[in-house]
């Protein structure tokens, strides 16, 4: 039996290894290719591969044998400009038949894809150009002068007119790339520099990216999925493209501005049973006031990018009717611990991330590199390698070998000596009915060293005495200590482009206010 037949915690324990995962796929470690593990070898008729709304209101359904079709007059585009093996392609496009074309197609050539968020200026792409040197740039008419502006050489306006000026062109290609060939550079939306840090991801990367399938966003064979993450980044890319169509398993995104109420009705409408997404999106939909109004065919539903707050966690289940289940991991280490969505065995408990996925081993540290106790916070380790690498995030693991996230290790607060999670006061503060968002920092204090400070959005705006009822109501969730001893009402939170707050940027703000206060 193959893993995809097995869904439960236990069966994942018992039956996992590294070469069962390759059982899943047709290559080799010596030829081995993502486009046709993705596309081609699923072509089947008229079986569906893509699933897009756009934000205009129309869907856009991509099948296999399109995708794989146009994809490959794409490489012989490629081939035909000169294209070579482990020569960089940029891809600027919003998700449509035209980007998913060039991506694959870029990996059947041998090239490497960038794939870079549509709402880059030609700053960012400016710096991206610099670092990676693509030798073709995909894009359409609205960023083709920002990526010229940018830098960005052999600029090509990918739409569906450029698509039917291929169609002579042969509807395969005979791919040539090993399991070890770089495949794609995908920039991190992380903040601590002015240019994240491109991730370097070869071929058979995709093997390993079936563990947080498998197990993290439970993708099985017969599923509907659906990631409105943005395919520029590696949720979107890796969790929400990728993962499925190497099961040939239909996905769907959304494409332009986004709506959470048009994602509610396109999850209605494309009958979605297993959705994977931002714990902001999650969020949205909850403060859109209209995810009542719909109805949905939801199995299995998972989360990353940071904590979900309780109040929203419990709002999915009771709108959604199915438990939202927490994956955690970096673009850098992978998934490393998930919830196992579909398996009936393992209970999900409340606000834990859930167990380490099979063939990892992760573990709580103290700064010294021992091991904490149980229920003692310290930071989240992965052994590879036969080395602990650092997460850079704070955990805790319970007496059951559930995992708690503690927050950004930049994000610990502390005050007059105590200790206090950003994470932990952001959930409560989300719990007050009259909060939409909010992000919580220390702040510079004279006396206590910094204290907490929450950046509040309200859902009506300000009003007389809320700032002392959120207090109030923190005080009453949490130690008395914990609650925001400064509260600033605003209209936006600066976000990364994977909607995360950016607390850097707040951090950043208040760290120069107090020192021009002197």
């Amino acid at each position: 039996m193959a893993l995809t037949d097995y869904t439960s915690y236990a069966d994942a324990q018992k039956h996992y290894t590294k070469e069962a995962l390759w059982d899943l796929f047709d290559g080799t470690r010596d030829r081995f290719n993502i486009a046709h593990e993705c596309v081609d070898r699923h072509v089947n008729g008229s079986n569906v591969a893509l699933r897009i709304a756009n934000a205009d209101g129309g869907d856009e359904v991509i099948t296999f044998e399109e995708l794989s079709r146009r994809s490959s007059q794409i490489a012989h585009f490629l081939k035909e400009k000169g294209i070579e093996k482990g020569d960089r392609v940029a891809v600027m496009i919003e998700p449509s038949l035209p980007f998913y074309c060039a991506i694959f197609g870029a990996l059947k050539v041998g090239a490497v894809a960038v794939p870079m968020f549509t709402l880059f200026g030609p700053e960012g792409i400016r710096l991206r150009n610099g670092d990676c040197n693509p030798e073709i740039f995909f894009t359409n008419a609205e960023k083709a002068p920002e990526a010229e502006e940018g830098g960005a050489k052999n600029v090509i306006i990918a739409d569906q007119a450029f698509l039917e000026s291929l169609k002579d062109l042969p509807p395969a290609f005979d791919w040539d790339t090993s399991g070890g060939d770089l495949a794609v550079l995908q920039y991190t939306s992380g903040t601590t520099r002015l240019l994240p840090a491109a991730v370097h991801h070869n071929h058979r990367s995709i093997v390993t990216l079936m563990v947080a399938a498998l197990y993290a966003t439970g993708i099985r064979p017969g599923d509907r999925f659906f990631c409105p993450s943005s395919p520029a980044w590696g949720h979107g890319l890796w969790h929400g493209t990728f993962a499925p169509l190497a099961m040939g398993v239909s996905t769907g995104t959304f494409s332009g501005r986004f709506d959470p109420v048009r994602l509610l009705k396109a999850l209605q409408d494309f009958k979605i049973t297993n959705l994977t997404a931002a714990a902001t999106h999650y969020r949205m939909m909850r403060n859109s006031g209209e995810a009542e109004n719909f109805t949905y065919s939801f199995e299995k539903l998972s989360f990353t990018g940071e904590p979900i707050d309780s109040e929203t966690a419990a709002y999915v289940e009771q709108v959604f009717r199915t438990k939202v289940r927490s994956m955690y991991g970096t673009t850098e280490i992978g998934v490393i611990i998930a919830n196992y969505p579909g398996a009936s065995d393992l209970e999900v408990r409340d606000g834990a991330m859930g167990k380490a996925v099979p063939g990892v081993e992760v573990e709580v540290q103290r700064p010294d590199g021992s091991r904490c106790a149980t229920g003692e916070t310290g930071e989240l380790m992965v052994r590879k390698g036969g080395q602990w690498f650092p997460t850079k995030d704070l955990g805790r693991v319970d007496e059951d070998g559930y995992f708690y996230h503690g927050g950004r290790a930049d994000d610990v607060i502390i005050s007059a000596g105590w200790t206090i999670g950003a994470v932990e006061v952001e959930d409560a503060i989300l719990s007050h009915p009259a909060v939409a968002e909010c992000g919580v920092i220390g702040t510079p204090d004279s006396l206590r060293g910094q204290v907490v400070k929450a950046f509040i959005i309200p859902k009506t705006g300000e009003t007389p005495g809320l700032t002392e009822s959120i207090q109030e109501h923190v005080r009453a969730k949490l130690a008395r200590h914990e609650y925001p001893r400064q509260i600033e009402f605003v209209t936006e939170l600066p976000k990364t482009p994977a909607g995360k707050v950016n607390r850097k940027i707040l951090r950043d703000q208040e760290a120069q206010k107090f020192s021009a206060a002197g």
